[in-house]
């Protein structure tokens, strides 16, 4: 029997599992191995420790942040995967609209249909053929799994007794014990309808399993995402038209008119249902779960406590991962219910926050910006001011930031980031998320209320239609905060909520000032990166101050730790002293704490990042910038005055010559570069 390498064979699928050619593993065992085989890494996020699964951000457009979300996810498949209480539950994430849950399943789904198209992972099921030799089938030939479940359950159950399918397996296939161990760690009965035919095949072969394996052909699970096998989803519906049905199955009329026997399982279409298309190791994805009707749930708890498909007293075992989504308030009404504490007792809840670090949040802007090249209504190019994604990061991300008194706004924006915020550390932002996720409403919580990523687009939508936008043919940074204040007012029911933004949206304001002082000064001095080399200088310089070896000209050597070469720079005090003033540090000590915070700075990052730049350290990216500007123009008092007044010839060269850097260096066109200029003059949101 095993001589013959038709891989339609069930003995040459036996085979092909005992040589490692073919897997047999439950959904959490495969979901398990795709995940941690594709590499994982440790990481700081906001203070703690965690990991960073490789798979969730492989793609073009992957997951951003969630650390805390993938790690709980990773660790539920991996308890479940290990035989743990996570087997008899379902993975329910809940949180605001627009923070990420329906996009990380679908993620979820499509990297496992890719995994699952590997040859060597591939699922394959059984289906029974010639039963038109048995009686009570009339025109039906041939009926596949209906739960698609795997050979290998076949297998263990193709005798009368486990005993003697383990000892046909043993002598047949030379399994060992720790190999028929590690199968039947696996074991579930077949179906009702498998385990009803099974038995019908084994009385017609009068139990000659050679005989009966000839009507057994193995074939693999239909991939086709458009079918709902192997990963399926079930929207809530409305009240009247779901039912245990679309979940379930129901008897099949059409099937009644060929099978005689009103006992035979197989009078049920499973496959009507959601839930058998995936019971052959899928992943079933619930989306808003407690939006449906409570018998609909009570169908759910049945199924995440007994993973059994049950009708009418048959049962249908399935091997299924079942993920779910919720919002807060669906999932609080539900909660206000007392009688349906079952149901959340199986289930593992995830509340998901929306992102609050805004460096990651500039890639999910760009996700809601779009990749492709935009246009006007009339068909021209449409170009983005190159601080567009800034202003809207910032913006959305500072809403979502709980107020405390131990932390401003912006220090918990630039923590929350990874970034330096003065004296205060990362300690604080940790202390403060503990204290705020001990919360019992969910909604006060760190990161949970907020705009989401459906306002950010609401808003980027705003700002496409506007006639602004259509006229000048790009879209002015400045005009995100506009729309993102109509998205308030008109999205944002609590009146509470409603001002905070508001607030938020006016600090993201001042932040894009500080941003286009920097860029302004980029501009003056015809260098795109000249606020970074001036900010470093003074870096340089209040390090190299205290060297022993600096001679009375003020020369200091020094090595780059970025380019590794011998670097020679005069030290100037003036210079130190007019940033030092800009910050507000008057005293001797104020200025020598100060340096000592830059120089720990310095030591710490340098380190682990030889690029570090300071950047992130807006006070002084400020103060340098505001020293340069405001010495550098002597003639005409200042740049804004230079450029504000135009009247005379030197002033319209500098602004020109201003224009064309922007546009040739900074990545701004004309419309944006003009309206830059005229924003940075008017001294609009000026702190």
């Amino acid at each position: 029997m095993g001589e013959n390498k038709n891989p339609k064979f069930l003995a040459n699928h036996i085979d092909a599992v005992k040589k490692g050619k073919r897997t047999f593993e439950d959904a959490f065992q495969g979901v398990t191995r795709m995940i941690l085989e594709t590499g994982i890494k440790k990481i700081t996020v906001k203070g703690k420790s965690t990991y960073h699964f490789d798979l969730f951000s492989r793609r073009k457009k992957h997951l951003v942040g969630m650390y805390d979300e993938i790690n709980s996810f990773v660790s539920f498949v991996k308890d479940a995967s290990e035989g743990g209480s996570s087997r008899e539950m379902a993975f329910v994430l809940v949180g605001e609209p627009g923070n990420g849950k329906t996009f990380f399943v679908d993620y979820l789904c499509d990297e496992y249909r890719l995994f699952l198209s590997k040859p060597e992972n591939r699922k394959y099921t059984f289906r029974f053929i010639g039963l038109d030799k048995l009686e009570g089938y009339g025109r039906i030939k041939m009926i596949e799994s209906q739960t698609y479940e795997d050979p290998m359950i076949l297998a263990m159950g193709l005798c009368e007794t486990k005993e003697e399918s383990i000892k046909y397996l043993e002598e047949k296939f030379y399994f060992s014990e720790k190999e028929i161990d590690a199968i039947y760690g696996n074991y579930r009965p077949l179906g009702a309808c498998s385990g009803y035919i099974w038995n019908q095949i084994r009385e017609y072969s009068d139990n000659d399993i050679d005989k009966m394996l000839s009507m057994v052909e193995i074939v693999p699970v239909p991939m086709t995402e458009s079918l709902g096998t192997i990963t399926g989803k079930y929207p809530a519906k409305d009240k009247i038209t779901s039912s245990a049905v679309d979940l379930l199955g129901e008897e099949s009329i059409q099937r009644l008119l060929h099978i005689t026997d009103t006992n035979n399982p197989y009078r049920f279409d499973l496959r009507r249902g959601a839930l058998a298309r995936v019971a052959g190791g899928g992943i079933h994805f619930s989306d808003e779960i407690f939006k449906n009707k409570r018998d609909l749930v009570q169908v759910y708890l049945g199924v995440i406590q007994n993973r059994n498909i049950e009708i009418d007293g048959f049962k249908w075992p399935i091997d299924t991962l079942i993920i779910a989504t919720s919002n807060n308030s669906e999932f609080n009404t539900f909660l206000a219910e007392r009688e349906e504490a079952p149901i959340v007792d199986r289930c593992r809840i995830c509340y998901v926050a929306h992102n609050t670090d805004y460096k990651l949040q500039e890639q999910l802007t760009d996700y809601a910006i779009g990749s492709d090249v935009k246009s006007t209504l009339n068909r021209e190019k449409l170009h983005q001011d190159p601080n567009l994604n800034y202003a809207a990061s910032t913006a959305v991300v500072l809403t979502r930031l709980p107020r405390s008194e131990k932390l401003t706004p912006v220090e918990t924006m630039k923590l929350a980031a990874g970034e330096v915020a003065g004296e205060k550390s990362l300690k604080t932002l940790a202390e403060l998320i503990d204290t705020l996720n001990r919360e019992i409403d969910i909604t006060k919580r760190f990161g949970q209320k907020g705009l989401g990523q459906r306002n950010l687009g609401r808003a980027i939508q705003l700002l496409l239609e506007s006639s602004e936008t259509n006229e000048g043919t790009c879209m002015f940074a400045l005009d995100i905060f506009t729309t993102l204040e109509k998205v308030v007012l008109d999205y944002v029911s609590e009146p509470g909520d409603r001002t905070k933004f508001m607030d938020d949206l006016k600090i993201a304001r001042g932040l894009y000032r500080e941003r286009i002082m920097t860029e302004m000064f980029n501009a003056y001095m015809d260098e795109p990166l000249a606020i970074k080399k001036d900010v470093m200088n003074y870096v340089n310089m209040i390090i190299g101050i205290d060297a022993e070896y600096l001679g009375p000209d003020m020369m200091w050597k020094y090595k780059d730790p970025q380019t590794g070469e011998l670097k020679a720079m005069k030290i100037d005090e003036r210079y130190i002293k007019n940033v030092e003033d800009r910050l507000g540090l008057k005293t001797e000590e104020q200025r020598s704490s100060f340096r000592n915070t830059i120089r720990k700075i310095y030591g710490q990052k340098i380190s682990v990042d030889p690029e570090y730049d300071f950047m992130d350290n807006l006070e002084l990216v400020k103060a340098v910038t505001d020293v340069r500007l405001k010495s550098d123009i002597a003639g005409a008092g200042s740049l804004i005055g230079a450029l504000a007044n135009r009247t005379n010839e030197e002033n319209q060269k500098l602004h020109d010559r201003m224009v064309s850097t922007m546009t040739e260096k900074l990545g701004y066109c004309m419309t944006c570069a003009q309206k830059t200029i005229e924003y940075f003059c008017n001294q609009e949101d000026d702190n």
